[in-house]
């Protein structure tokens, strides 16, 4: 089937209403920029779901971040999406910027987190921490990380970990949310996890999880084959993205998530407490941990911010009033949500203003 049959059939369907949730954040920015929501029938729904790392991360672990950089002879290296996130005590940005009344919190914007290996061989007196966020996409970035720093003999280096896996929250959704009637999978994800991990998913809520690439085209295919699944009353998996994603995943970096990892209590922004959602490090590599457990307590946003609901789908970010007033931009963020490139109010805002 061509895409000129695809948006055919999609604008023409004109059955029960569907909601269909895209989890990762390149695919709403995707439907956006490639105008889908106009390509298909207003009785399909699109709907974002808890595909931001950056934004299901708990205040609790800003916090912590924060208290790490401000410690002596620490120095903590994070990617540029976590600098805006609001904590208690302001965000990463915040902290640093301190510094010009000599109150600075030593907060580096790192490219990539092999950098630490480097400045931590330069600088044996300072322990670096970064701030590792992320699914499975950057998880084995990290078990490789510490794998290189344990075999060069290499002590001052630390994870202060937000790292947590999707299967978890995508079970949370489907237990909690029964409105949801069909999944486009994370394309980024899925190439480390394959395809078969959303078996199991499938076969339990009976509900269609179609794994998708990011061209128009592959989002088409994807919202195409949920709707047919629906329309003749089953719910498996189909991976619609086999140039990039395989069955069994990349099985080279799930093996070093198995050999650095191991699964515990997350919290989730939006969701709560998720058990075994959240990686942390064995044992074994124990001694390169900058205080990642228990960071469940979480910060009251203003009475107005739905970051809660943006986040599990129940609304779309136009519909939260902090949005709609302009209190809450990119540039001024009330939550994560409008923070990260991934995030989906800061994807609506910048596609909507």
């Amino acid at each position: 089937m061509n895409v000129k049959d695809l948006i055919d059939y999609l604008k023409a369907y004109n059955g029960r209403e569907l909601k269909i949730m895209e989890v990762c954040g390149t695919h709403t920015a995707a439907i956006f920029k490639n105008g889908i929501r106009d390509l298909i029938s207003p009785k399909i729904k699109l709907i974002s779901g808890p595909g931001c790392p950056v934004c299901v991360t708990p205040t609790a672990y800003i916090d912590r971040c924060v208290e790490f950089a401000r410690t002596p002879g620490c120095h903590l290296l994070t990617f540029g999406d976590m600098m805006k996130v609001p904590g208690t005590h302001g965000s990463l940005s915040e902290n640093k910027a301190a510094g010009e009344e000599g109150a600075a919190a030593n907060i580096t914007i790192m490219y990539s987190p092999f950098e630490a290996i480097e400045k931590a061989k330069e600088n044996p007196d300072i322990t670096y921490g970064i701030a590792a966020v992320g699914f499975e996409t950057t998880a084995p970035v990290y078990a490789l990380l510490v794998q290189q720093a344990k075999a060069l003999g290499i002590q001052n280096i630390r994870l202060i970990t937000a790292l947590k896996t999707a299967i978890p929250a995508l079970k949370w959704i489907c237990e909690n949310q029964n409105d949801i009637d069909g999944f486009i999978c994370p394309g980024h994800v899925s190439v480390i996890t394959g395809s078969r991990i959303y078996d199991q998913l499938a076969e339990t809520y009976r509900k269609p999880f179609v794994v998708s690439g990011f061209e128009a085209e592959h989002i088409l295919a994807a919202i195409y084959r949920i709707v047919k699944q629906i329309e003749e009353g089953r719910g498996r998996t189909e991976n619609m993205y086999k140039n990039a994603v395989h069955t069994e995943g990349n099985t080279k970096a799930l093996a070093a998530m198995e050999q650095v990892y191991e699964a515990g209590p997350a919290m989730w922004r939006g969701l709560g407490i998720i058990q075994g959602s959240g990686l942390y490090l064995k044992d074994d590599y124990s001694c390169y941990d900058g205080g990642s457990h228990e960071l469940y307590e979480d910060m009251e946003l203003p009475a107005e911010c739905c970051c809660g609901a943006v986040i599990t789908g129940r609304i779309n970010p136009d519909q939260c009033p902090m949005f709609r007033s302009g209190r809450c931009t990119p540039l001024e963020p009330f939550g994560p949500c409008m923070v990260s490139s991934e995030g989906s109010c800061g994807i609506w805002y910048r596609n909507l203003h």
